[in-house]
């Protein structure tokens, strides 16, 4: 039987203290959902959809909230139309990135709002939406990932990329991504 005292002799409190919180997550009851939120209305009916088909009725399962922000684009300090980008630009242009995450998160609340015997949780990040989303997944040690899909064809995807391709192929955990009707 192993022990769970580490070997360098650190208290058995000191070790739970700094356990990992994905083995944490995994001790909990119920599941972990992540569902990918965003402004589209792909991503609402995904959310609405996980929501009546996916999450347990009599509670213990908890949901989570993520947005994905796109960072601010690294601009020169003069672009090419001679326009000068300032600290009050940059300033605002971060103002306005806060507050579509915010709108994203807070309509997606509210929907859940109407289910209260689930647990919801929200995580905002900054990134490459693909990257950040497979990397939450894992470190919280979700059971499952639900998001939508934009629908795009194969001209689109080449170009644009696919977030919901890429993290069904990536994520370390089940993906669910929701078709919404035409």
């Amino acid at each position: 039987m192993a022990s769970s005292v580490p070997e360098d002799g650190a208290s058995a409190a000191a070790a739970a203290a700094t356990a990992d919180p994905a083995a944490a997550a995994a001790e909990a009851p119920g599941r972990r959902i992540v569902v990918a939120v965003d402004e589209s209305e792909e991503s609402t009916h995904a959310l609405t959809w996980c929501l009546a088909n996916v999450v347990s009725s009599s509670g213990g399962d908890t949901l989570v909230l993520l947005h994905a922000r796109r960072p601010r684009p690294v601009y020169a300090a003069m672009d090419s139309s001679g326009y000068m980008m300032t600290s009050d630009v940059m300033a605002s242009m971060d103002k306005y990135a806060a507050a579509v995450s915010a709108a994203a998160v807070g309509k997606a609340k509210h929907i859940c709002a109407a289910f209260p015997h689930v647990t919801v949780e929200t995580m905002v990040e900054s990134g490459d939406p693909r990257d950040v989303i497979c990397d939450a997944t894992e470190k919280m040690a979700a059971d499952l990932l639900v998001m939508g899909t934009h629908g795009y064809g194969l001209i689109q995807r080449a170009f644009l990329g696919s977030v919901s391709n890429h993290c069904a192929q990536n994520c370390k955990c089940p993906v669910l991504i929701v078709k919404r009707p035409k």
